[in-house]
């Protein structure tokens, strides 16, 4: 499932690699894995294989491939939690899982299943002097993120995960939705609330205590691109910064893109000598595919592929750079149909496929999530060790790897 992937003394040399050495059936073995300076690990949640091969064919059609596509590492992730009374993981399980190597329940957020705090991997890059960041189009107090710089309980209690960013894990850039939990009851902050929302910390002004903290506050796009602050918080919604709803209703109409954050981030932690761990995520496959919204998903992968390109052409002038772009569930249990006639029931199309006279229609046999495992593509110094079929907490135990974190 692996192409062969050459390294010549001069890479070697720049990704700072040092011999390590594995036990083997026969003995000691030299094991030569580059150190990575950088960890970019991209999220596209909720997307399963079914996801992936939808968004190409409707994107590229047969005769091409998306770009995450592209990576010379593919595997196959199990994504199932640890959980007494459910068998299909939620997005903080699945996300713990990655960010600690340990599973949990569902619900809980950088805690295993009794309640006990774990590292995190973007905790660990900080310790070895590394900057971090998280940047989403969910909430960026949300499950996914917060798995990776916080612990709690329940993602519910997403004004405690702002405050322990501000306060604890400190990120150096927190780019996403989600202003209403670092607002207290009254204050509409910057973005109108909606029916249904409201401003609701449970820790006072959580924007301002992070401005007294350090970080520079931007709120649009233009205040984003006129920023060169070391230190960044941007909420640039209220709650997610994509508009669910079912086809035809929903609409992935994010204020910010999610490729102008990632660049944002990758200026702003690439100026870190010891390199940087991020977190880059794309919400609206999860979001689109629980309204069983084939064209939201199909534009949040659009948007996915173009971040992962911009990733892709920071690591060319940084070759230490391991890049890993995954799902943590599936969402929907997503369907790939000839189209024949008109759509019926929960179905969605026609999306005609480039270069063909063909098209597609796309099915839906759930609004939540499923049990399937999950692509994982990957590239850069460490990649090898994502290859095969895998377990999600073995994508930890790759990054930490990679960058000699443990």
């Amino acid at each position: 499932m692996r192409k062969t992937m050459v390294l010549t003394a001069a890479m070697l040399a720049v990704a700072g690699a040092v011999p390590a050495f594995a036990t083997t059936g026969d003995g000691p073995a030299a094991d030569w894995h580059p150190k990575a300076r950088n960890i970019v690990y991209i999220q596209g949640d909720g997307m399963g294989a079914a996801q992936r091969e939808f968004i190409r064919l409707a994107t590229t059609g047969r005769a091409g491939d998306l770009v995450m596509n592209r990576l010379p590492v593919t595997g196959m992730v199990h994504t199932d939690p640890d959980d007494p009374e459910e068998l299909v993981t939620d997005s903080a399980a699945a996300a713990t899982a990655l960010a600690t190597g340990h599973k949990t329940r569902n619900g809980a957020v950088g805690q295993d299943a009794r309640g006990r705090r774990l590292l995190t991997v973007l905790e660990q890059a900080k310790r070895a002097g590394k900057s971090t960041g998280l940047v989403t189009t969910a909430q960026v107090t949300g499950a996914s993120p917060a798995a990776f710089a916080s612990h709690v309980p329940s993602r519910d209690l997403q004004s405690d995960i702002a405050k322990q960013y501000i306060t604890e894990s400190r990120p150096e850039v927190l780019l996403g939705g989600g202003e209403d939990w670092w607002l207290p009851k009254g204050d509409p902050g910057a973005w109108p609330d909606k029916p249904g929302e409201e401003s609701r910390s449970t820790h006072g002004n959580l924007i301002e205590q992070a401005k007294r903290s350090g970080y520079t506050y931007v709120r649009n796009a233009s205040e984003l691109a006129a920023t060169r602050a070391p230190r960044l918080l941007g909420l640039f919604a209220n709650e997610d910064m994509v508009d669910y709803g079912p086809d035809g209703k929903g609409a992935y109409q994010p204020k910010v893109a999610l490729p102008v954050m990632a660049k944002k981030a990758l200026d702003t932690l690439s100026a870190n000598p010891r390199g940087f761990f991020l977190f880059l995520e794309e919400e609206g496959i999860d979001g689109m595919s629980h309204e069983n919204n084939a064209h939201g998903v199909l534009d949040a992968g659009r948007a996915l592929d173009a971040a992962v390109s911009e990733v892709l052409r920071f690591t060319r002038s940084h070759p230490d750079t391991l890049v890993i772009i995954g799902g943590d569930h599936e969402t929907g249990g997503l369907a790939i149909e000839d189209t024949d006639g008109a759509p019926e029931g929960d179905e969605d199309g026609p999306f005609p496929v480039p270069g063909t006279k063909l098209s597609l229609t796309v099915d839906w046999t759930t609004g939540d999530h499923s049990g399937v495992p999950t692509p994982v593509t990957a590239t850069g110094p460490g990649s090898d060790r994502l290859d095969g079929t895998l377990d999600n907490t073995d994508v930890y135990r790759a990054m930490v790897s990679a960058a000699r974190l443990s």
